[in-house]
């Protein structure tokens, strides 16, 4: 296999991207919105961004026997789950980030009350992307349940991490964990299994991509843990190291930083196992996933 860059995405990922971003920008388009909301929208959607929950979506419908077109409604609603989080997560009740993938945040650029309303469409306007003639009745079904169960997931995550109320019967590290498969790895999870729906997967197909998408959503944010960490803001695109000046709950900060890269590798190699039922059509999924492991921003 061939070792990627830390900071360079698969080509497959790259060209995947190319669609989707078209395709957000396309979809946003069609809404008959207010013209400050549509740029305050837009500006919350393409403004930059790995695009890596879209792309497993489709990545993960094409490993089934499934196509890109089958797989884009879907995908295009988990990015807009996704960007409306970010949205508020960045406000001042929040995190209170400045920077978001190099930019402004929009809060800092349009103000709160025009980011927590743009935040606000991007919530309902995901989830009439599922509303598809693409998908049949079941799959429609399905996809809706998948991506509410998965958006609640992460709110809850989010209040563990910001407000507290984790279960008290878990230790330390369960309850880190506890956090991030709520926060990160759920909506990731989510997309994984979506993109299978999409593509008609068996139950052995949908397994090995929801095992796949749950090792990797937690891999995901141990990783980010250690970006935030060790990288710079330049190089990242928004603030670093304000998890350690803010006391939240971290891998490096619980199990420390080189437990916290053996866990990467664990998580890494699970995911790579949970995809060798799925043979030849999971290729780019093994690159992929080789890549979140390795990634610095």
């Amino acid at each position: 296999m061939t070792h990627l860059s830390s900071s360079d995405p698969p080509k497959e990922l790259r060209e995947v991207v190319k669609n989707i971003e078209f395709e957000l920008e396309s979809r946003l388009d069609t809404l008959a919105l207010p013209e400050n909301l549509l740029e305050a929208a837009k500006y919350a959607v393409m403004n930059g961004g790995k695009r890596v929950r879209p792309a497993l979506s489709i990545l993960c419908c094409e490993a089934v026997g499934g196509t890109i077109e089958q797989a884009m409604p879907a995908a295009v609603a988990v990015e807009f789950i996704h960007c409306f989080s970010l949205v508020h997560d960045d406000l001042p009740a929040i995190d209170n980030d400045d920077l978001r993938r190099g930019q402004p945040t929009l809060h800092i650029k349009s103000g709160e009350a025009m980011a927590v309303l743009a935040g606000d469409l991007l919530l309902p306007v995901a989830f009439s992307q599922l509303i598809s003639e693409t998908f049949t009745i079941k799959q429609q079904a399905t996809l809706t349940k998948l991506l509410a169960s998965a958006t609640s997931d992460m709110v809850i995550g989010q209040v563990y991490d910001t407000l507290g109320g984790l279960p008290k019967h878990l230790n330390p590290q369960e309850q880190l964990e506890e956090i991030h498969r709520n926060k990160t790895g759920a909506l990731i999870q989510c997309a994984c299994e979506m993109g299978a729906i999409c593509g008609g997967a068996t139950e052995e197909q949908f397994n090995a991509i929801s095992t796949f998408g749950r090792a990797n959503g937690l891999l995901f944010q141990i990783v980010d843990d250690l970006i935030d960490l060790h990288g710079s803001t330049e190089h990242v695109g928004k603030a670093t190291g304000k998890d350690e000046v803010a006391g939240k709950t971290t891998y490096p900060g619980t199990i420390g930083v080189e437990e916290s890269k053996r866990a990467v590798q664990e998580l890494q190699k699970q995911a790579e196992s949970a995809l060798s039922t799925l043979k030849s059509g999971a290729e780019t999924l093994v690159s992929f996933n080789l890549w979140m492991a390795q990634r610095t921003r």
